[in-house]
């Protein structure tokens, strides 16, 4: 499940950045608007979390499938709080499935770390190109 995960937030990453290259391109040739660099990494930042969300609902599935959870809805549930390590009051595993939980929060950590620094290197970048252009 973490290979799975990590090599579609890779590639889903790799989608976001390419689309937005474009738009960091475009921003670069004209006045750099920060306003407008702050919607796009607003909407950088939307797709990345609809991405953690994705990759939530494959561990939700693998849950349904073994029968850990009766529907879909609490298995989302647990497995967003378990990848966000936030946890929730109400759900827990059962002591045999307990350790599959915290693979998930493990998981998690190395997705949000992939996400951290997929932002911080865009960040960087525009800065980087802002700074060559006197700005």
């Amino acid at each position: 499940m973490i290979v799975l995960t990590v090599v579609i937030h890779v590639l889903g990453l790799g989608f976001i950045q390419q689309r937005t290259e474009r738009l960091f391109n475009h921003m670069m040739e004209r006045r750099h608007s920060t306003a407008l660099f702050a919607m796009v990494m607003g909407t950088v930042t939307l797709l990345a979390t609809l991405l953690h969300a994705a990759e939530a609902g494959i561990w939700a599935v693998a849950y349904r499938l073994i029968g850990v959870f009766p529907d879909e809805k609490t298995a989302m549930l647990y497995s967003l709080s378990a990848m966000t390590s936030y946890g929730h009051a109400s759900l827990s595993l059962e002591r045999h499935w307990q350790l599959m939980g915290a693979v998930e929060a493990l998981n998690g950590w190395l997705l949000f770390g992939l996400t951290t620094a997929f932002l911080f290197g865009m960040l960087q970048k525009v800065w980087l190109l802002d700074t060559r252009r006197g700005h």
